[in-house]
């Protein structure tokens, strides 16, 4: 808990609780990211990542499993490289806020809720999509590397 301790004119404490609009996430994309065009010419990226969470039921000892999906939308320059290099499948951590739009469909007033990323990092083996980041490829063999 952040608590900050402040005093006024009259030399009165005051409490104040600082916020925090963070999020963290570590999964696979279920689809291929979606890149669109803003009307401002500036990239907009948007995809779907599932997180998942494995327990084992105690009283009938079978596995259980639960999937949770994130919505997430990345802009501008973060939004092409999502676009560009993010596939099915692929695993990536994602740090950012949540943000709730509403929104009119049919005449109906609906609400949506969303992860707006601040930074995405691609995840995963050689053979993986999320292997390259930002346009850089690996090249060559690390098995040379001595660490």
């Amino acid at each position: 808990m952040f608590i900050e301790v402040d005093f006024n004119y009259t030399n009165e404490r005051i409490f104040k609780m600082a916020s925090l609009n963070r999020v963290t996430l570590i999964g696979r994309l279920g689809t291929d990211p979606d890149l669109r065009s803003m009307q401002s010419g500036e990239a907009v990226c948007n995809f779907s990542v599932a997180t998942s969470e494995t327990w084992k039921d105690k009283n009938t000892g079978e596995k259980k499993e639960k999937t949770e999906w994130h919505k997430i939308t990345a802009y501008r320059k973060l939004g092409e490289i999502c676009g560009e290099y993010l596939k099915k499948g692929s695993q990536c951590y994602v740090e950012g806020k949540l943000q709730t739009r509403k929104y009119e469909k049919d005449g109906v007033t609906r609400y949506t809720t969303e992860i707006i990323a601040g930074q995405v990092q691609f995840l995963g083996g050689k053979s993986e999509p999320g292997r390259q980041y930002a346009g850089l490829e690996s090249v060559g063999d690390d098995s040379d590397i001595p660490f």
